[in-house]
């Protein structure tokens, strides 16, 4: 919002765009939270947001030690998506809010909806792998070793 109203410090801003801003987003923004620190700042949404965060995508972070059990779905707004740099959008299509002048990624990857912690952990890793492109995209360092490097 800072942005929005003409005040902003120069850190890029990535906003994560899914559905129901349960699984994929979150999962991303916990990375991009994770790996960035405060050299960037992250957001999601969705655009029809569900009543809470998946708990098998919750426990699967978990397992990694990025604790996304605080967060909440919440829809975008105009003024936020105007706001950002990039938009990473996970399989929101047409829903998705287009604007010039944005950086948009579309990431194709599996909805974690209903799916078991075992069933999560490939897409969790795919999104680990993409946020730490993006960051290395956005000549940011990540701050963590990488879940999957770690295994």
């Amino acid at each position: 919002m800072a942005r929005a109203e003409g005040h902003h410090d120069g850190r890029p801003i990535v906003l994560f765009l899914c559905v129901h801003n349960a699984g994929r987003s979150q999962m991303a923004l916990g990375f991009f939270e994770q790996s960035a620190g405060d050299r960037a700042v992250g957001w999601s949404g969705g655009s029809e947001f569900a009543v809470e965060v998946n708990p098998a995508a919750m426990e699967s972070m978990a397992e990694l030690g990025i604790d996304i059990s605080r967060e909440f779905p919440k829809p975008w707004t105009d003024e936020i998506v105007r706001a950002a740099d990039v938009v990473v959008t996970m399989g929101c299509g047409d829903a998705c809010p287009v604007y010039p002048g944005k950086r948009y990624l579309n990431w194709e990857l599996d909805d974690p909806a209903g799916k078991s912690v075992e069933d999560i952990r490939p897409i969790r890793d795919e999104i680990e792998h993409r946020v730490r492109r993006l960051l290395a995209d956005l000549e940011i360092p990540a701050s963590r070793t990488s879940g999957i490097e770690a295994q």
